[in-house]
């Protein structure tokens, strides 16, 4: 077995490898990594592949049934792995959300730029040479963040992982664990063929244990485990009006306004308080005593989340923000009729469109919530199509409205307890003294599903980055404290 490193240990591990780390974590970076834009992936998988090789991984590239392949690297145990845990499994993607270079505060999302805040609340440059300096935790220096599109999300967390293999390999520590590591090139446009290649190459990829390195931390920057991730499905709406727009004074009072129907049908799917009244849709779910306690062990603070979104009145479908994610969501996304401002006019629509995203949780079959939300449709007295209205489907129909749904990634969740969350909550107290907060379903979605389904292993995500990381947004950035951490926290996982 590795040796297992004290608390004081991993810290003087962290800082003695970390400044070459700095090198990689700026060449990375500085790769455009959108996978909707061809030449943007090759680079970005020409420098993995050589990364994980110069640290002893045999790494294969993937075809898939897109046009971007996966990555995938593997690295025998050092040793006979001992216990049940002898194959762990590492998910995390290299591919970044579009950039609009415009709203980023420097010269390219492409070009990293380390910042500290001003006396003035602002991020400001600094040379990117004082990150070879001493940190420590009085300094302010472990607050200074490094701008960048992916920083947090998510090559950050892939660099801290290559740091710390570097360590072990130099320090001659060590692993007892055969390491799986699978890195996907589509997770920001859905995963679309991640299931269909896990089922392809489900031999090679078969393990013991899956971790997801993606995502924020809890809102304290505490160290953090999250056991469960809500899966996602979409429906498109149209309702239609009058074959073309028509002058309002005209037809004002005689002719359907499709926007203000389609404002009253998505009024009727919720109360006032935020909850979906559409009969049946909260079915199986229930928060018992067992449960309950999970949930009130996260030291969330009511009043600091309503002031980081800005709202002062929560929805009430659980009593607290973390009941809220056991439940599945009803989302207006978007809604879209004519124009608005200085090209607004003074007509009657010919359509109205809102697209909605359902935020799914174990309980909740999508394809059952989609029929739910069809039936309340139909209720309402429209006629579902599939295609724009003909000039039959609008002599027949008074109410028409099409319908579009599609199912992205599915729910998963991690019961606590287990023999996994006892391994890695160990190791999590031995790199940071305390218990990690535990997280029972994270908000957001991850796609891993496919993997814990086809392969019949269980998952367990451990975020690294700070939450308030900007992620898919300009100007995301990840704080140097937690890049630190980061690092310690996968030397901790691989000598536990």
């Amino acid at each position: 077995m590795a040796q297992p490193l004290t608390m004081s240990q991993l810290d003087t591990l962290t800082e003695k490898y970390v400044r070459a780390s700095y090198n990689d974590l700026y060449t990375f970076l500085s790769l455009p990594n959108n996978s909707r834009i061809d030449g943007h992936i090759q680079p970005n998988i020409d420098w993995l592949q050589k990364a994980f090789t110069q640290r002893g991984f045999s790494v294969e590239v993937l075809p898939t049934k897109g046009k971007n392949p996966l990555v995938f690297a593997e690295h025998k145990a050092d040793k006979t792995p001992a216990g049940k845990l002898k194959t762990l499994l590492f998910y995390m993607h290299f591919d970044g959300q579009p950039v609009q270079p415009a709203d980023w505060q420097q010269a390219s999302p492409f070009t990293p730029v380390l910042k500290a805040k001003g006396e003035n609340g602002t991020w400001q440059p600094i040379p990117w040479e004082k990150l070879q300096t001493t940190y420590n935790r009085t300094d302010g220096s472990r607050e200074w963040r490094i701008f960048g599109r992916s920083s947090s999300d998510d090559k950050g967390p892939i660099v801290m992982l290559l740091t710390a293999l570097t360590a072990l390999q130099q320090e001659h520590i060590p692993i007892p664990y055969n390491i799986k590591v699978i890195l996907d090139s589509e997770e920001e446009v859905g995963s679309p063929h991640l299931a269909d290649a896990v089922g392809q190459y489900k031999n090679k990829l078969q393990a013991d244990f899956m971790m997801i390195m993606d995502g924020g931390r809890h809102l304290s920057n505490q160290p953090t485990l999250i056991y469960g991730a809500r899966g996602i499905a979409s429906v498109t709406l149209t309702t239609y009006g009058p074959r073309g727009a028509q002058h309002s004074g005209h037809y004002g009072n005689y002719a359907p306004n499709p926007a203000l129907r389609l404002t009253q049908l998505l009024g009727s799917m919720k109360d006032e308080d935020g909850r979906v009244t559409i009969p049946g849709y909260y079915d199986g779910i229930t928060i018992d005593a067992s449960v309950a306690r999970i949930l009130a062990a996260v030291p969330d603070d009511p009043a600091l989340i309503q002031q980081t979104i800005g709202v002062t009145v929560p929805d009430k479908v659980g009593r607290t923000y973390q009941e809220a994610l056991q439940y599945p969501t009803l989302n207006i996304r978007g809604l879209s009729s004519a124009h608005v401002g200085v090209q607004a006019g003074t007509i009657i629509p010919d359509k109205a469109i809102a697209e909605l995203d359902l935020r799914l949780v174990p309980e909740s079959d999508p394809q059952r919530l989609i029929r739910l939300i069809r039936q309340h449709i139909e209720q309402k007295g429209y006629h579902i199509i599939d295609h724009e209205p003909t000039d039959a489907d609008r002599l027949q129909y008074p109410k028409l409205i099409q319908m579009r749904a599609a199912v992205g990634s599915l729910p998963f969740r991690t019961e606590f307890g287990g023999l996994e969350d006892q391994w890695l909550t160990q190791a999590m107290k031995r790199a940071f003294g305390r218990e990690p907060i535990k997280i029972r379903t994270m908000g957001g979605t991850v796609p891993i599903a496919p993997f814990i389904r086809t392969l019949n292993i269980p998952a367990i995500h451990v975020p690294m980055v700070n939450l308030d990381n900007n992620q898919h947004a300009a100007n995301e950035n990840l704080r140097l404290g937690n890049y630190l951490e980061g690092i310690k926290t996968w030397l901790a996982i691989f000598t536990e």
